[in-house]
């Protein structure tokens, strides 16, 4: 099978496993955020995983629609924290609904995400409980340094890269981890896949902040420039800041902590800066290096073949995705 075989079968899963019930302001927005769209990369990676280490995808659905699930919950409440308008496009859920509705949504989708992992026999629903208790803690605590280094001037690059670890890679690599659990393989191979799981992230997540830049919002489906309004310390700004000349690390940091009454030019004058630094073209750089180190780590890995084929063609795409 394709990988868009594989996407097909979790989204029917997805839509017989979870419906609109009572009482309907609490679920039609799990539903609707559901069905957003997206990439659904976290959960094909758990189907591929198992599949390559010669399991059935169809035993690591739910496994799958644990981690969507997860994943889109963490998706709903950041979105609150963030005030966020938008996402794939579509109005956010406490801007179509409000911020209580949001808030209980994601929980009962948090409640949820544990229920489908349920189905599993005892040992391997062991497995899979403290690996998915672990990452979602992890999770917590990249959202809490995200938030935290907002308020801070001396974000250096490997706290940055810790962070984007937490919030983002984890996930991915947790994702993997599960679906080898699944397929009953061995510790060291459950390992192995998860750091790849990890690298893969670390560049998924550079790529994601190059687009929150240097995008085009009629693809990325978000605003443009809604780390520089949020002063968010990404690896564009950090690394701007370290190899800036004296004056003008101090004219950057300046304008980037600024109230702004023009949103557009502000995210301009930025971008221009990042530009005469070539950290765009650095952080290219940088996404091909973490891209590499996972191609190196699945390429050591003794996989079925054409499972291993997509996951290595999938880290090239998400290299170059542009939305």
């Amino acid at each position: 099978m394709e990988l868009q075989d594989y996407k097909a079968l979790f989204l029917q899963h997805l839509r017989e496993k979870v419906q609109v019930r009572e009482p309907e302001h609490l679920y039609r927005p799990v539903t609707y955020i559901l069905n957003l769209g997206g990439k659904r990369i976290r959960p094909l990676l758990t189907l591929l995983s198992s599949v390559a280490f010669g399991g059935d995808y169809r035993k690591a659905l739910d496994a799958a629609l644990a981690v969507e699930i997860f994943h889109n919950f963490t998706l709903l409440h950041d979105d609150i924290m963030d005030k966020a308008p938008v996402r794939r496009g579509m109005q956010t859920v406490h801007e179509k609904w409000n911020v209580n509705t949001g808030i209980l949504s994601g929980d009962v989708m948090l409640i949820n995400a544990y229920q489908f992992l349920e189905s599993y026999e005892p040992e391997i629903f062991k497995e899979l409980s403290r690996l998915f208790s672990r990452t979602a803690q992890e999770v917590c605590e990249g959202q809490q340094y995200d938030m935290d280094f907002e308020k801070r001037h001396d974000v250096k690059l490997d706290e940055y890269v810790e962070m984007i670890r937490l919030k983002t890679s984890v996930l991915l690599a947790a994702a993997l981890e599960m679906g080898a659990i699944i397929a009953k393989a061995s510790p060291e191979d459950r390992k192995q896949i998860y750091n790849f799981g990890i690298q893969m992230g670390l560049a998924f997540q550079l790529q994601d902040d190059y687009l929150d830049t240097f995008g085009d919002p009629e693809t990325f489906g978000k605003k443009i420039g809604g780390d520089i309004l949020e002063q968010k310390k990404t690896w564009l700004y950090i690394k701007a800041l370290s190899v800036a000349n004296p004056l003008d690390k101090e004219r950057l940091s300046v304008l980037y902590h600024a109230p702004t009454e023009d949103e557009n030019v502000k995210i301009e004058r930025v971008r221009d800066f990042f530009k005469d630094y070539q950290v765009d073209t650095l952080i290219q750089e940088e996404i091909h290096a973490y891209s590499l180190r996972a191609t190196a780590i699945l390429e050591r890995l003794s996989l079925e073949a054409s499972a291993k084929k997509i996951l290595l063609n999938l880290v090239q795409s998400l290299e170059k995705r542009q939305v």
